[in-house]
């Protein structure tokens, strides 16, 4: 599916890494180079024409992700160094004075570090208590799981769309419904989701939610955070400085603007903007139902596949994504991940960022697959192919 569309697989490398980040289709890049040869300018600071092409084109993605979310309000939309900085924010800069000592907030020990870490500082912080969803036996969340930790005291719940390890899809509908019933804020770390199945913001009750743009086709160190107007003009500011004030003095007297600019301090990526409104372009044109369908496609015949090689485990046979973790026994996964090297296959080694998931899948240490619109079947059996030489492993990385 579209392979011409992208030059890194000239390389002759086979990419199976899409969890960490994905790919760049060639009219990304020549967005990131039109902007650094034709009309480099700063967004929002300059009176000349190239200026004024910067800030339209600026302000048109802001537009694009609205509508690729459906957000209600363009200043909804608060463009971010990634998914990272975005949960940041919102830990930091709302729930941290919106939170008292006692509340509670439901994550689960399968989420990324970036959904975890924040919310252990904020803990530490202001005693609120963190409580984990258990898993059932697929490593799923369900609605019965959450309502068996809900109390009263319950004020946020936040979890990933989609997981980077196990990657299972979360009922986002049903979780976001049932916050709306009990008044409990709904944060969705959508890094793994946002290029694969479509989002709405909106039917979906969700307060926040942040991504960044690398794992949807388009460029490093830019993302978004979403956030429901109510809650996200009372977000605190986590930086100040150049846009983001309408004027201070040294008297100490100042104002800041309004949302967005109010939580985009500084100069931000302006090629990675105009790169991530062209792979969102990109995205639509393809369709998401048809990439998700294909990467079931694909998980399903390299289970079956994966399943012959001798030695082999599979932790994450039924979930319903793109993603295939795995372990060959009594080898170490990072050596495993150095072995598939040298046939030129690309997957990740080790805690994938998640370092408490071993609680539940009783391993600290996996080799993960990821797929996405540009690999194939003849990709998996290469893998395979690979996998069944494992004797050889020894004689080929040390």
């Amino acid at each position: 599916m579209n392979r011409d569309d992208f030059a890194m697989l000239d390389n002759q490398i086979i990419y199976f890494d899409n969890g960490a980040t994905t790919l760049k289709p060639k009219c990304v890049v020549d967005e990131v180079i039109n902007y650094y040869t034709k009309y480099t300018a700063n967004a929002h600071r300059g009176d000349y024409d190239i200026s004024q092409i910067v800030d339209t084109k600026y302000e048109q993605v802001r537009d694009k992700v609205k509508d690729f979310i459906h957000a209600q309000r363009r200043d909804e939309i608060i463009f971010t160094k990634g998914t990272t900085e975005s949960l940041n924010t919102i830990v930091f800069g709302f729930m941290n004075v919106y939170l008292e000592k006692g509340d509670e907030v439901l994550i689960t020990k399968s989420e990324h570090a970036s959904n975890v870490l924040p919310w252990l500082e904020l803990a530490t912080r202001k005693g609120v208590v963190i409580k984990y969803i258990p898993l059932n036996q697929n490593h799923e969340v369900t609605i019965d799981n959450i309502l068996s930790v809900l109390t009263n005291k319950t004020k946020v719940i936040s979890i990933a769309h989609v997981t980077n390890v196990v990657g299972d899809i979360r009922p986002i509908h049903e979780i976001g419904k049932l916050c709306r019933e009990h008044n409990i804020l709904f944060v969705v770390d959508a890094a793994q989701s946002i290029g694969h199945i479509p989002i709405d913001v909106v039917q979906d009750n969700i307060s926040f939610l942040g991504f960044s743009a690398h794992k949807m086709l388009g460029p490093t160190g830019i993302g978004v955070l979403y956030g429901q107007y109510e809650l996200l003009n009372k977000v605190v500011p986590i930086e100040y400085g150049g846009g983001m004030n309408s004027y201070f003095e040294s008297s100490g007297e100042l104002e800041y603007k309004n949302l967005p600019e109010r939580l985009e301090a500084g100069t931000q990526n302006i090629a990675g903007v105009l790169g991530m409104g062209s792979a969102i372009d990109y995205l639509q044109t393809v369709g998401l139902d048809k990439i998700h369908k294909y990467e079931l496609e694909l998980k399903k015949y390299a289970v079956s596949k994966l399943k012959t090689v001798p030695n082999i485990r599979i932790y994450n046979e039924n979930s319903n994504s793109g993603i295939v973790v795995f372990n060959i026994n009594k080898i170490f996964s990072q050596d495993l991940a150095i072995f598939l090297n040298h046939f030129g296959i690309c997957v990740r080694a080790g805690n994938h960022c998640a370092k408490i998931v071993k609680e539940e899948i009783n391993v600290s240490n996996t080799c993960r697959a990821s797929f996405y619109l540009y690999n194939t079947k003849e990709e998996i059996d290469k893998l395979v192919e690979a996998l069944n030489k494992q004797d050889q492993i020894f004689e080929i990385i040390l």
